[in-house]
C-alpha cells in the first residue's frame, strides 16, 4: 500500500508529501491529529520544500557570486549613514517591490559589488528574483539583439526579473551603439523594474558614458527617480586585504 503512495505522490509531482507523509502519520497517529491537520501539516512541508528549490534555482540563474553575502560583508569602513541605509535595504524588500533603484557609487574597490551582490541574495532569500551582468555583458547582450532586430523581445524577456544588477556601469563605451542599448534599457525599466547600478564615477562624469549630453541627463533622471544613493568612500579592500597580507608575511620571516 505505501509503496502505491509513493508512486502516486511521484507522478503528481508532489515530493514533500513523499519523504514525510510516514513519519507525519506515526506523529498524526500518536497526536491524536484529525485528517485535516495531517493534511495541513504535509502541505506546509510541500510549501516549504517548494520555496527551498526555487530560491536554489533563482540562486543558480541569478550569476551572483556565492560569497559576496551580507555574511560576507564587511560594514565597519561604511559611515555610519550608510550602514543605516544598507541596514533599511536588507530588512525591508519593499523597495524592489516598487520598482524602486539602488545606486552604488565610489572608487574601485570599495565593496560596491559584494553590495550589490549581498542585497542580491537577500532579495532571492525574500521570494524576488534577480539577475546581474557586468554592465559590459548586458550592454553586449543588447546590441546583438538589436542587430537581430530582437531588442525590444530582449528587454521584455527580463521582465521576469523583478531586479537587475548592472555592474560597473562606468566600463561602457562611450560610443553610439553601446550608449543607445543601455539608455533603451533604462528606458524601459523606468518605473517597472528595479535596477540595482554599480559605478566608479560619481554622476558628474557620466558625461563619459553617453556620447549625447541631454541622453546623461534622461539617463540619471530615470535611475534616481525613487531611488537610493549610497556613496561609498575610503581605501580599496582589495589594496587594504593586500597590506595586511603582507604585513603578516613580513612577521611571519621575522619571528
Amino acid at each position: 500500500m505505501s509503496d502505491s503512495v509513493l508512486l502516486l505522490l511521484k507522478e503528481l509531482r508532489l515530493p514533500g508529501f513523499a519523504r514525510h507523509y510516514k513519519t507525519l502519520w506515526q506523529t498524526a497517529a500518536d497526536s491524536g491529529w484529525s485528517h485535516v491537520d495531517y493534511l495541513l501539516a504535509l502541505c506546509e512541508y510541500e510549501m516549504a520544500d517548494r520555496l527551498q528549490r526555487r530560491i536554489q534555482k533563482w540562486r543558480r540563474e541569478s550569476q551572483l557570486t556565492t560569497t559576496k553575502t551580507f555574511a560576507t560583508l564587511d560594514r565597519k569602513p561604511f559611515s555610519g549613514q550608510n550602514q543605516r541605509s544598507i541596514a533599511k535595504l536588507e530588512q525591508d524588500v519593499e523597495w524592489a517591490r516598487r520598482s524602486d533603484n539602488v545606486l552604488l557609487i565610489g572608487p574601485s574597490g570599495t565593496g560596491k559589488t559584494h553590495l550589490a551582490s549581498a542585497l542580491g541574495h537577500a532579495l532571492i532569500e525574500q521570494g524576488i528574483r534577480c539577475k546581474c551582468f557586468p554592465a559590459i555583458a548586458l550592454v553586449q547582450h543588447l546590441q546583438q539583439a538589436k542587430r537581430d532586430l530582437d531588442l525590444m523581445t530582449a528587454m521584455t524577456r527580463l521582465d521576469k526579473y523583478p531586479v537587475i544588477i548592472i555592474d560597473d556601469i562606468g566600463y561602457v563605451k562611450k560610443t553610439d551603439a553601446e550608449t543607445n542599448v543601455l539608455f533603451e534599457f533604462i528606458a524601459h525599466r523606468y518605473e517597472s523594474g528595479t535596477l540595482i547600478v554599480t559605478a566608479n564615477q560619481p554622476f558628474s562624469a557620466w558625461g563619459s558614458i553617453f556620447t549625447d549630453g541631454m541622453m546623461t541627463v534622461a539617463a540619471i533622471d530615470r535611475l534616481i527617480h525613487h531611488a537610493t544613493i549610497i556613496e561609498l568612500e575610503g581605501e580599496s579592500y582589495r589594496k587594504q586585504q593586500y597590506v595586511e597580507k603582507a604585513k603578516s608575511e613580513v612577521k611571519r620571516e621575522t619571528t
